[in-house]
């Protein structure tokens, strides 16, 4: 993946390869492993897995999803049938904690609440993601619990030097401040990267993640 039209043509392949995408109307641009996907899709999971296509491909180093969603007509939904849909997939799902609500403006759903951790606010964006009528999902969820931030540091490096994708040699860096943390360093592989990102978020008390990692290919 050398050049600029090899990873281009890469990701053009991934996205006609993965079945849950349509790529008729996504147009990808790419300068030195830096990708755009610029047009439209018609529903926001085709959104997010149209990123996380171009992440798969060798050679990217930097995803930026211009994507618009859509929708089609049979999909829309107005503000109050999408608000209660998005409600009910919030209390059906056992992972998200009671006091987390959506609401939804034009197929925009906004969550607000307080969570312990980033995986509990992870499953509520995952539980409205797939409804129909969502353009778009906007996460206010608060990380309501205070943690040491030394502590958060040391169970973040000893997951990252546990898991499988993570080179024994990684530099990576655990820094925090107060709830924050900051990871530095380089990984291979967006795989790898969103493992470290991950690791980050499991920790309970983490209420922002700073993503200073860089990308080799």
């Amino acid at each position: 993946m050398g050049n600029t039209k090899d990873i281009r043509a890469a990701v053009e392949a991934e996205l006609r390869f993965d079945p849950l995408i349509d790529p008729a109307d996504i147009a990808v641009r790419n300068i030195n492993g830096d990708v755009a996907l610029n047009g439209t899709v018609p529903s926001y999971p085709q959104y997010l897995e149209a990123a996380a296509a171009a992440q798969r491909v060798g050679g990217v180093k930097n995803v930026h999803n211009h994507l618009e969603v859509v929708l089609p007509p049979g999909n829309y939904r107005d503000d109050a049938m999408l608000t209660t849909a998005a409600n009910n997939a919030l209390a059906a799902n056992i992972t998200v904690p009671d006091g987390v609500e959506a609401t939804a403006y034009e197929g925009n759903v906004e969550l607000t609440g307080i969570v312990k951790h980033g995986p509990q606010r992870a499953a509520a964006e995952l539980a409205v993601a797939g409804l129909a009528g969502v353009r778009n999902v906007r996460d206010d969820i608060e990380i309501g619990y205070d943690a040491d931030p030394a502590d958060v540091a040391l169970l973040v490096q000893d997951a990252l030097d546990r898991y499988a994708l993570v080179a024994d040699d990684s530099d990576v860096g655990v820094y925090t401040s107060g709830n924050t943390v900051t990871l530095t360093g380089h990984v291979r592989t967006w795989a790898e990267h969103d493992a470290v990102i991950g690791a980050a978020w499991m920790a309970s008390g983490v209420s922002d993640v700073r993503d200073d990692l860089d990308i080799t290919g």
